[in-house]
Order: structure tokens, then sequence, then C-alpha cells
């Protein structure tokens, strides 16, 4: 009989993270003209253990939409998310970024081979992403669609420019304002942009669309908040990464400028605004809102 789930376990549905799983696995693979080093250093990042919130929310959208026979459609554009989410990973951890040695509780990609090795990583995992969604979502238009809204989240507008933006604040003071538009494209662009693939993969009205990327963009910004307090106050081995480093690193967080239970109460106000925004959807909502809770959790 499988664990009851813990405070620190997301309610994901077994069957939709072995799909993923599963899906992870087959687009992880490669013939003979990828070396077998990158072969093995992409495997290792993508398939790492992790919760795969943002692929979950992709086929929850897709799920809210169009119903379980749009999971199915759906699922190559979870896939291309969590690529995107891994590379971004990969390269954030790098000496010249955040310089982290520590992911998903395990040696980060350039501890555990090399710098080379993790950038080139991080470079195929993107353009995986684009093949994935090109040659996995039908019809052809649709496919377009995706391609061009993964595109603009993980683009210099959003998640490159949040993290530039971030790194230039490094032991800099800047306000609310600031830190949340760096956390806006950096964490929550990627969280919009999986609620809004499911909602196209399962052709989802413009009123589903709306009510799902206003979702994405409350909930991650909960996560960011939770994330920061996690850094503060989480246990490093449920974390699965270094704790206490954005003080290191001279990193203006929420619970900085705003104080700790100021900041537990503002992720909480945002889940409550997330879990608002997708009432028309009603019962088929209900898995969203679940992991949107799960979110506010772990901040305790």
């Amino acid at each position: 009989m499988a664990a009851a789930p813990t405070s620190d376990s997301p309610p994901l549905d077994a069957q939709r993270s072995e799909q993923i799983e599963t899906a992870l696995r087959r687009w992880a693979q490669f013939d003979a003209n990828c070396p077998a080093q990158l072969g093995e250093a992409i495997r290792y990042s993508l398939l790492a253990p992790g919760k795969r919130l943002r692929p979950h929310l992709v086929l929850l959208a897709a799920e809210a939409c169009g119903g379980a026979a749009a999971v199915e459609q759906a699922l190559p554009a979870a896939v291309a998310v969590e690529m995107i989410h891994a590379y971004s990973l990969v390269h954030d951890d790098l000496p010249a970024m955040d310089d982290d040695d520590l992911r998903r509780g395990r040696p980060t990609c350039h501890k555990q081979f090399d710098e080379a090795t993790a950038i080139l990583v991080g470079d195929a995992l993107l353009t995986r992403a684009f093949e994935v969604l090109a040659t996995g979502i039908q019809p052809g238009e649709r496919a377009a669609r995706c391609c061009a809204l993964l595109a603009k989240a993980a683009g210099p507008e959003a998640l490159v420019g949040g993290q530039a933006d971030d790194l230039a604040a490094e032991f800099r003071h800047i306000g609310l304002e600031r830190l949340q538009s760096i956390h806006r494209r950096k964490t929550g662009a990627l969280f919009r942009a999986s609620l809004e693939l499911g909602a196209v993969a399962a052709d989802g009205s413009a009123e589903q669309r709306q009510a799902l990327v206003l979702f994405g963009e409350k909930l991650g910004h909960a996560f960011q908040i939770v994330d920061d307090l996690l850094d503060v106050s989480g246990n490093e081995a449920n974390v699965g990464k270094r704790i206490g480093k954005d003080r290191h690193r001279g990193k203006v967080t929420y619970p900085s400028l705003l104080g700790v239970e100021p900041s537990r109460r503002r992720a909480a106000e945002l889940i409550e605004e997330a879990c608002q925004a997708i009432d028309s959807f009603g019962a088929a909502a209900q898995p969203l809102r679940e992991l949107a809770e799960f979110v506010g959790r772990r901040s305790r």
C-alpha cells in the first residue's frame, strides 16, 4: 500500500505522474549522434527526482478545459515545460550564475560532470523542448501556438530577463516592486505558460485560458515567496538544495523585505486568490486547487 501523503507531498495522481516520467524518459533517448556523456548528463538532469509541478500544471489545465481525454493531447507540452525548467536549473546552478552544488538532493550537473557539459546540457534541453512541441502537439497550428507561447515565457522578456535582473540585483538594495518584477519573469512566467499550454493543447476557450493564466500568475508569485521562506527556515534534506544561500549571495528576498510572518501571510493570500481565479471551472479545477494549497503548506 502506498504511503499516505504528508505535508511535503504534493497531491498528485500517481497514474498522471507515471505518464509524465515515461514521456520524459522516452524523449531523453537519443541516437548514436549524441555523445554518450552528453546523453547521460541530460538524463541525469532531466530525470532527477522532483515533484514535476509544472508538467502537472499543464496536464491539470488540459483536463480542466477538455476532460480526461485532453491529458494525452497535452503530454508533449508537459514534457517541453519540464525540459525548459530543467535547462534553467542547470544553467542557474553554474558558478557564473547562482553557483550551487546541490540540486534535488544530488550534486548539480556541473559538479557531477563538468561546466562545459552542463552548458551543453542546458543548450540541448532548451532546443529539445521545441522539437517535442513541434512534433508532438496536433494539429500543426496548435503546435505553432504552443511553441510561440513557451518561447516567449523562456526568453529575454521573461525567464532569462528575470534571471539577468536577479543577478544584477545581488548586494544591491531593491524595493518590493523591483523584486516582484524579477520573480514575475524568472519564476512566474513558466507557471503561467504551463497553465496556458495545457489550455491551448486542449483547445480551451479564451475565457478558460485567461482564468488559468491568472491562476498561474498568483500561484507563481506564492511559490517564489515560499521558496524564499524555505531558504530561511527550511530543512535542507526536504528542500533538496542548500539553504541560507540567498543571504550569503546578497539577494533581496521577500522575507528580508517584508519579514517572515508577513511573507507567510502574503503567500496564503495569493493561494486564496489563485483558487478564486478558477471558480468558473467548478469541480473540474479541484486538483488545481489542491496543488495550490500544497504550495502554500510548504512554507510551514
